[in-house]
C-alpha cells in the first residue's frame, strides 16, 4: 500500500496520511498567506478557502459526470463520502479560479500567490516524499486467517487456486461505514464472477460476525476471522473500511480507504480490465 494510503485512527477518526497531508498544506498555506497578507492589510484566507471548495466541486461533478448513472438518485450524487473524485479535474478548476482571484485582485497577487506555493511546496515536499518510497508491485499477504468453519486460509492460496482477480475488504461489524456499504459488496459478489471478493473481519469473534450477517440478511461468501488485526497491521490500515485491490498475480493495484459506493467500486474495479 501506498504511504499515502495508510490509515491513521484518531479517536472515532479515521483518515489517510493524504488526507492530513493536504489539511497541512492547506493549513500552510493559510498560515503563509496570513502573515503577508497583515502587512498589506489584505485578507487571503478565502481566496484559500474558495479555491479549496470550487477544487472539491469540480472533481466531484466531473466523477458524476462519468458515473452518475450508477447511483440511485440524485442525492446520492451529494454524498461525498464515497470519496467519488476526479482530482485532476478538481485542481485544474481551482488554478482557474486562482487565475481569475488574482487577476480581478491585485493588491492579493502577493500574498495568495506565495501562499499558494507554500501549500504546494509542502505537498510536494512531504506526500511527493512518501509517493517515492511507495512499494510498487507490494505482494498480497501471507497473514493467516480463519474461516467461519475455524479452519486457516490465506489470502495468497486463495488468489493462486482462483486465478483471478481480488478485492479484500477489511471491516469490523461496529464500524458504521463497513455496515453500509455491504450491500454493494453483496451485489457486486454476485454479479461479478470473475473476480473473487473476501471480507476480512477485524478483530471480531466467530460469534459477533455470524449475528451481524444473520441480522443484517447477508449472503456473503469468504468471510474470514482476523482476530488480532494483523491483516490490517501488515498493510498499513489502521481505521476502516480499507478495500484493497489485487490483479491475478497478487500485485496491489488500488486503494480505497473509507466508505464507497457502487459508483466507486466501479471505478476501481475499472482497472482489473486488459
Amino acid at each position: 500500500m501506498s504511504p499515502l494510503d495508510r490509515s491513521l485512527a484518531i479517536g472515532p477518526l479515521g483518515l489517510s496520511v493524504g488526507q492530513l497531508l493536504l489539511l497541512l498544506s492547506i493549513v500552510v498555506a493559510l498560515i503563509v498567506g496570513g502573515l503577508i497578507g497583515r502587512r498589506r492589510n489584505v485578507s487571503v484566507g478565502d481566496g484559500i478557502f474558495n479555491a479549496v471548495f470550487f477544487g472539491v466541486i469540480g472533481a466531484r461533478l466531473v466523477f458524476i459526470v462519468q458515473y452518475g448513472e450508477i447511483y440511485d438518485t440524485f442525492w446520492s450524487w451529494l454524498d461525498i463520502r464515497d470519496r467519488g473524485f476526479e482530482p485532476l479535474a478538481g485542481l485544474v478548476v481551482a488554478l482557474v479560479y486562482l487565475v481569475w482571484r488574482l487577476w480581478r485582485q491585485p493588491r492579493e497577487r502577493r500574498p495568495l500567490g506565495i501562499a499558494v506555493i507554500s501549500g504546494a511546496l509542502t505537498w510536494s515536499l512531504t506526500a511527493g516524499a512518501l509517493a517515492l518510497m511507495v512499494s510498487q508491485g507490494a505482494s498480497i499477504p501471507p497473514t493467516p486467517l480463519t474461516t467461519l468453519e475455524n479452519d486457516e486460509v490465506t489470502l495468497p492460496t486463495m488468489l493462486s487456486e482462483a486465478d483471478r482477480p481480488m478485492v479484500v475488504n477489511l471491516w469490523a461489524s461496529w464500524c458504521p461505514p463497513c455496515r453500509r456499504e455491504m450491500p454493494v459488496f453483496e451485489q457486486a459478489q454476485q454479479e461479478r464472477d470473475d473476480v473473487t471478493f473476501v471480507f476480512v473481519n477485524q478483530g471480531e469473534n466467530l460469534s459477533t460476525v455470524n449475528a451481524f450477517l444473520q441480522q443484517e440478511s447477508l449472503a456473503l461468501d469468504n468471510v474470514y476471522l482476523d482476530r488480532n488485526n494483523a491483516l490490517g497491521h501488515e498493510v498499513g490500515a489502521m481505521a476502516m473500511p480499507t478495500t484493497l485491490y489485487y490483479n491475478a498475480d497478487g500485485t496491489l493495484i488500488d486503494t480505497h480507504f473509507g466508505e464507497l459506493s457502487r459508483a466507486t467500486l466501479n471505478r476501481s474495479l475499472e482497472r482489473f480490465s486488459p
